[in-house]
């Protein structure tokens, strides 16, 4: 389960770069209650998307050049330069060299084998995203890939992540957990792209709880958002449904079913 006790591997921040970062705004506020508070020209208007003034994700304004509009999933490193030079040596790439923001942490975005983007988030006075697992928060992320042996040998090999599979009918589910951590501190998953019927590319998904994601995904479609699929239980795990922003960014929402 993904909590804000951060340890290397884990996701402790999750950003959405968009063509329209007001309407970006706007549209998030209606989904989950976020308000969107700017940040400061040093920052170049890097922003956070609050809940209840507990910080759930950040965000900018992007152009076309730097890809399209997408949310980015952020990885914790003790030391984000020799993570971006493992994943080199792993045969990824670094596309932004790890750099300090401020006095808040060092990052950088990283590519793995298939090209996949990826961030590192090495914390200074900002450890991490306030909230996660509630109505609104990021609760779960998942890779869609083609190669599931190289994504988590790749990921091992970067930060240090372990795969545990669990049995769901119909399969077994591949999971990450953190180095050195139980299984119940799984916090995503890796999918083949040739097992999901709606993923045709190899990324990051990331999953925000909700209460009712009917409600969600009749919102989003009222907002100009687009459904991908539409809210289906899937036993053991919960209610859930992908979805795009509208200007592409892709997330998905669910109900967790309850852990005993």
């Amino acid at each position: 389960m993904l909590t804000t006790r951060y340890v290397t591997g884990a996701p402790n921040w999750i950003d959405v770069g968009t063509s329209d970062i007001d309407g970006a705004a706007a549209f998030y506020a209606d989904l989950f209650g976020w308000r969107f508070q700017p940040g400061d020209p040093e920052v170049g208007g890097y922003g956070l998307f609050q809940l209840g003034g507990r910080t759930a994700a950040g965000g900018m304004q992007t152009t076309p050049e730097q890809g399209p509009p997408s949310w980015t999933v952020y990885f914790q490193v003790p030391d984000a330069d020799a993570a971006a030079k493992a994943a080199e040596q792993a045969r990824g790439s670094v596309p932004m060299q790890p750099m300090d923001v401020l006095d808040l942490g060092r990052m950088a975005v990283l590519a793995d084998r298939a090209g996949v983007s990826f961030g590192l988030w090495q914390p200074g006075r900002n450890k991490g995203l306030d909230v996660v697992q509630e109505h609104g928060s990021l609760c779960w992320v998942e890779l869609y890939t083609a190669d599931v042996p190289a994504a988590a040998a790749f990921y091992h090999s970067v930060l240090g992540l372990e795969t545990v599979g669990v049995e769901f009918p119909g399969g077994t589910y591949t999971t990450f957990v953190p180095a050195g951590e139980p299984e119940d501190a799984m916090f995503g998953g890796v999918v083949a792209l040739a097992d999901d019927p709606v993923e045709e590319e190899a990324y990051w998904l990331p999953y925000f709880e909700v209460t009712d994601p009917d409600t969600i995904v009749a919102r989003a479609e009222e907002r100009g958002g687009t459904i991908r699929t539409h809210a289906t239980d899937l036993p053991g795990v919960g209610r859930l449904a992908k979805l795009a922003d509208p200007y592409g960014a892709r997330f998905a929402v669910i109900r967790s079913e309850p852990q005993a």
